[in-house]
Parts: structure tokens; sequence; C-alpha cells
């Protein structure tokens, strides 16, 4: 069987895409414990009839995108927003462009999307300073921050989550403490020293939290590591804010994603080809077995035309009283 992350879907533009079977088919860093956390945080959303629309602003591939997607109900918006393609607006964002999403582009991210989900989401193509003016204040109740590492960057994505996000809204921000983003974590720890954010959980690459109360969210959290074997959870204080600390060992069980439409086509094809295989193997076996019983036939019956005609030569050569003798001896016996 041909690995499905060399499977090919075709661009609208004539080239070949990659075509994911499975989320892991995606590049990308969207680790299982945060997938965790997502389907956490968005499930008991839904449990406690929060509703408003899904806001991403960095994309890279999709894949933590189609994993939001799953979240997505009726009535709600996502919207995704990122450079893709597009000329950074200044010099030092375009350095990490260069470094990092040199491969980025937008057809990759819709190719990825549509592997798994019917449509595509409201796409902003552009710096995620588009966001305040597309996206309406209040709307949303989960905003995953994911796009430029640098400092005045994030602190300008916080504000606009903050803007955007409802009371009960989450905000997700990647890399708070990765080594090489320091940005991040300055912008991220500001804004919970002087800008009203509140933590819910930690991570081992993102900070959740939240302008309204954390409380609920870290009771839910809890009572879901509660009696789990691959992860638990302790409770700091940070400048008078708790602070839920995730820790997962290496067999951490992230929620399964049901594969793409794509790979199951795939795998019916597969199945119609090897039924189809198994019918021919079925006919040729018969096939074979007919052909060999005829050519066994007509060896027994070579075998037995050169006795039959030496009988007849003999009774032609005998004398005739010697025939007509061995007739009534062979029909007595």
């Amino acid at each position: 069987m041909t690995p499905l992350h060399t499977e090919t879907l075709a661009a609208p533009a004539g080239a070949a895409l990659p075509r994911p079977g499975t989320l892991a088919d995606v590049e990308g860093w969207f680790f299982g414990q945060d997938q965790l956390l997502f389907d956490w945080l968005l499930t008991h959303q839904a449990r406690t009839g929060v509703r408003g629309d899904l806001l991403e602003m960095g994309a890279y591939m999709g894949k933590s995108a189609v994993f939001l997607g799953r979240h997505l109900n009726p009535g709600e918006e996502f919207t995704v927003c990122d450079l893709f393609d597009s000329t950074p607006g200044d010099e030092a964002n375009a350095g990490e462009m260069a470094r990092s999403y040199a491969t980025l582009t937008r057809r990759a991210f819709e190719a990825n999307y549509l592997a798994f989900h019917d449509e595509l989401p409201t796409v902003l193509q552009g710096p995620t300073t588009l966001v305040p003016e597309r996206v309406a204040p209040g709307s949303c109740r989960f905003v995953h921050i994911d796009a430029s590492h640098l400092y005045d960057h994030v602190r300008g994505d916080l504000a606009a989550a903050r803007r955007v996000l409802s009371p009960e809204g989450v905000v997700a921000l990647d890399d708070y403490r990765a080594e090489h983003t320091p940005g991040v974590s300055a912008a991220v720890w500001e804004a919970l020293f002087t800008q009203g954010l509140r933590p819910i959980c930690v991570g081992r690459s993102k900070f959740y939290g939240t302008w309204g109360d954390p409380a609920p969210r870290q009771q839910a959290l809890i009572m879901e590591i509660v009696g789990r074997g691959d992860c638990h959870a302790d409770l700091q204080t940070i400048a008078g804010h708790r602070v839920l600390r995730l820790i997962s060992g290496h067999g951490l069980a992230a929620p399964e994603l049901p594969r793409s439409r794509y790979y199951e086509t795939l795998r019916a094809e597969e199945r119609a080809a090897e039924e189809i295989r198994r019918r021919r193997a079925d006919t040729d076996a018969r096939a074979t077995a007919a052909a060999q019983e005829a050519e066994a036939a007509q060896r027994r019956a070579a075998g037995r035309r050169p006795k039959a005609r030496a009988r007849r030569a003999a009774l032609l050569l005998l004398p005739p009283f010697v025939v007509k003798g061995l007739r009534r001896l062979r029909n007595r016996g």
C-alpha cells in the first residue's frame, strides 16, 4: 500500500499537493497535549452552552485549524488569519518568515483543511492587524494565537484577542516559554500582570487564559485529569493567580480526529480493488483447474488409443475361427 503522505490532491492551479489521511500527516507542531487541552476546553464550552466564533491567528499548514474546525457548531464562524504568501509588513517579520516558513502557501493550507472538512474557514490573508477590522468585538469563544513571535506583534495579537473574545472566551498562546521566543513570554506575562489576563492552565508549549473567570475551566480540567494514568496536574500561585500546570507522559492519548474523507475514499477504492483482485484470482484458479483436468483427460484418452488400435489390428490378422473363439471366451467372462 502506498503511504498516505505520498497521495496527492490535484490543486486548482494544476500542481499536486500532499493529501493527508490523518492529522499526523499534516505538517506542524500541534502536539498531543495541546490537542487534549483544546478538546477539553472546547467541549466544556459546548457542555455549558457557551456559543461564539473561533479565531486562529497564524495557521502554518493548518494542523491546529483542522482540529479547531471539528468543534465548529452550526451558525458559528471560524476565521483564520495568516500571511501565507503575502509579503510581511516589516523587515523583522520578513526575516522570521524567511527563516521558518519559506514553504508556507495558502493552497497547501486549504488542501489540508479540505481533506477533513467540506468547507474552508473564512481566510484573512495578511497581517493579524486585519483581525480587529474583520472580527466583531465579543464574538469569539476561542482564540488561538500562533503568528509572529516578536514582542510587539504578540502584544497586538493579545489586544486583538481581548477585543474579540466574549467574557467566557479562552485564548491559547503558543510558545509562551520556548527558548527561541522570549518576545512571546514577555508579552504573555505582561498581559497577566498589567492587562487583566488570567491564567487557566499552562502546558509544555501553550498558555491558556481568559479575561473572564478561570475557575470553572480549571475545575473542569481537574475533573477530567483525575483518574487518568497518562497525565496529572498541580496548582501553583503566581501574583495571586492560580495556575493549573498540566504534566503529561509520553503515552498521552490525544483525542482521535476522524480520518479525512479522502482517506476513507482511498480505503474504499482499495477495498474495491482488492475484491476485484480476489474474484479474478478465484476465476483464474478455477480456469487453471479446469484446464489441468482437461489435459489429464486427454492424456488418459491418448494412452488408451494405441491399445485399441492394436486389438483391432490383431482381430484383422488372426484366422476367423480364432477370432470367434476369443469372442466366445470374452463373452463368457
